[in-house]
């Protein structure tokens, strides 16, 4: 798969922008452990043109995480052609826009999975931002707002009448948020239509290596993206390409190796934002990393409350 300039591979494996989650240091252990693209957070169009220092520091990233897409997210078109005017200054490989994020704050103003209640503004929005920049943009979104507005296999003809390199969809509504199973069969009506010629990626439910290769073989994406399943688990790219190329289904991590890289994460993050933000803001993946161990919600317990590198070294290396 080829978005621009940039060679993806025969079956990409992509790691999903999530907000709080996907901040440099995670984005490097996911290209560690074989991601074939990363995303930044969804950074606000409005907040970047204001020059807000936040997100502006959202863009940011290093050379080990290539290649890597800057998604940008609002409703007002003027907006979003400058905040993607200010995404390109960063070189990133590619630019994305998020018409998918159904949390309330974003679709309930009118951005994010919000704007499957206007397609003529998204349309705008998306041809501003094409002709604005020189870079490839792709657009993430889902099937529609609900259950009776299933737009997608339009919206994406649309999207690409506009120009846009590639299209993820998540597969679910808004209204669904996060709950009940995606639904493939409206992504792979999208991939099957004549009239699409740009690569589209399935999003969803997707969290081992044999469902993986199921929504390869059954849907024919040209790749797939990885949400929450990556979350504390960045060996799923790995395990899902070596399913993909080889057949082989690799075992998990045992508990040193899983020590071992969550404490590799945790000095990334410290390293990239300093030692209390950076142990603060990794807590949410320690679950993750070690779930399924017996007893570790006391150890989890235990990690929360030190705010120094060693100290947590120590409780994590009593484990083995």
């Amino acid at each position: 798969m080829i978005i621009g300039k940039t060679d993806l591979g025969k079956f990409p494996v992509i790691l999903a922008p999530l907000e709080d989650i996907t901040d440099s240091a995670f984005r490097t252990m996911c290209r560690m452990h074989g991601a074939d693209l990363v995303y930044t957070e969804f950074v606000s169009s409005e907040a970047l043109v204001r020059s807000v220092v936040k997100s502006s520091k959202k863009m940011l990233f290093d050379e080990e995480e290539r290649p890597i897409g800057i998604q940008i997210f609002g409703n007002n078109v003027e907006a979003m052609k400058n905040a993607a005017l200010l995404a390109e200054e960063n070189n990133p490989e590619l630019i994305d826009i998020n018409f998918g994020c159904p949390v309330r704050k974003v679709a309930m103003r009118g951005a994010g999975a919000g704007l499957l209640n206007d397609i003529p503004l998204m349309i705008a929005i998306t041809r501003q931002v094409v002709n604005a920049v020189k870079l490839p943009v792709t657009v993430k979104t889902r099937l529609g707002w609900d259950e009776n507005s299933k737009v997608i296999v339009d919206v994406a003809e649309k999207l690409q009448d506009v120009g846009i390199q590639a299209l993820t969809i998540h597969g679910r509504t808004r209204a669904q948020m996060y709950s009940g199973e995606a639904d493939w069969t409206l992504i792979s009506e999208v991939k099957n239509n004549p009239r699409i010629h740009i690569p589209v990626i399935g999003n969803g439910d997707i969290d081992n290596a044999r469902k993986a290769v199921e929504m390869f073989n059954r849907y024919g994406v040209d790749a797939i993206m990885i949400g929450r399943a990556a979350i504390g688990n960045p060996w799923i790219f790995n395990e899902i390409k070596t399913f993909v190329e080889k057949g082989e289904l690799l075992s998990p991590p045992g508990l040193p190796e899983r020590i071992a890289v969550s404490l590799a994460h945790l000095k990334l993050a410290i390293q990239k934002k300093g030692e209390h933000k950076g142990i603060v803001e990794m807590r949410k993946h320690y679950a993750g990393y070690f779930k399924g161990l017996p007893g570790f919600k006391k150890v989890r317990m235990e990690i929360l409350t030190r705010l120094s590198y060693s100290e947590i070294e120590e409780i994590l290396m009593k484990l083995v």
